[in-house]
């Protein structure tokens, strides 16, 4: 686990370093299409061991739109410029400074909102050893949530049901079977748009 300490610490300082200019315009253009608001969304989120940390994204939502945890393509709370920035991820890349600090790792679960942990039960809850990640083998699998959720009648209840449990038991597998250079692959994969089983 040191050399994945070392990796996550490194990286996302050099990122950060590289990426500034870029965090600025962005967040300019943010305050142009959605004045109402700040360009950060800042959300308390479930971390390592259970504690809780806020996670800084890029703001892709209307302000005062509710506190639903799922997303849908094409929901109205998606402007459209926030939609080309989840299309592209683009609105994670403050997850930077969360690697940066620790609170978060470069690969791992993606990090559950407060109640979802709840759910966990006996050895599911292994997977709160783990530091959530920007990306993981769960995230190359549902790269494309929103729009599976779009399809479905009832998005919330697919997803607690189906998603939710099938992510848990991908992150386990994950724990179980971690290693550095996995989460290397993981991370090109991610880059590249593949799954795991294309690389």
């Amino acid at each position: 686990m040191f050399y994945k300490f070392l990796f996550d610490r490194c990286i996302s300082f050099v990122g950060l370093i590289l990426l500034w200019p870029i965090f600025i315009v962005i967040a300019i253009l943010i305050k142009i299409k959605m004045p109402e608001g700040p360009a950060f969304f800042r959300q308390k989120r479930v971390g390592q061991y259970g504690r809780l940390f806020t996670m800084y994204k890029f703001r892709s939502m209307t302000m005062n739109h509710g506190e639903s945890s799922v997303s849908v393509a094409g929901e109205k709370r998606i402007t459209p410029l926030g939609a080309k920035l989840r299309k592209y991820k683009i609105d994670e890349l403050p997850e930077l400074w969360n690697v940066l600090i620790g609170d978060m790792s470069f690969v791992g679960p993606r990090p559950d909102v407060p109640g979802y942990t709840d759910q966990l039960q006996g050895k599911d809850r292994e997977i709160l050893k783990l530091k959530p990640g920007i990306t993981g083998p769960a995230s190359l699998k549902y790269r494309n949530e929103e729009e599976i959720l779009a399809l479905e009648a009832n998005p919330q209840r697919y997803n607690d049901e189906v998603i939710f449990p099938d992510k848990v038991r991908i992150n386990l597998e994950y724990l179980e079977t971690w290693s550095f250079w996995k989460d290397i692959k993981i991370i090109i994969c991610t880059i590249l748009g593949k799954n795991l089983d294309e690389y």
